[in-house]
């Protein structure tokens, strides 16, 4: 068996757009200099954002930094 540590980065930018007004995934793509897919991917825990987007992010919403994205660091799985 091979032990693979899991690590997940979430996050609260859906529940942060609606309660800044509904704002939209375009609308908070043109305020952080991204595509609305982008945002959309990072939304979905597809694709992890770079520092400087993170940051742009929280700070849009006017939140800490940690109020956007949770590092889970998981359990190491057992893969056969």
């Amino acid at each position: 068996m091979i032990r693979v540590s899991v690590t997940v980065l979430s996050n609260t930018i859906r529940r942060l757009r609606f309660e800044h007004g509904e704002m939209t995934q375009a609308e908070l793509a043109e305020r952080i200099g991204v595509t609305r897919q982008t945002v959309a991917a990072i939304e979905q825990g597809k694709y992890s954002p770079s520092l400087e987007a993170a940051f742009r992010i929280a700070d849009v919403f006017g939140v800490p930094l940690d109020a956007v994205f949770q590092w889970n660091s998981g359990q190491g799985r057992q893969k056969r």
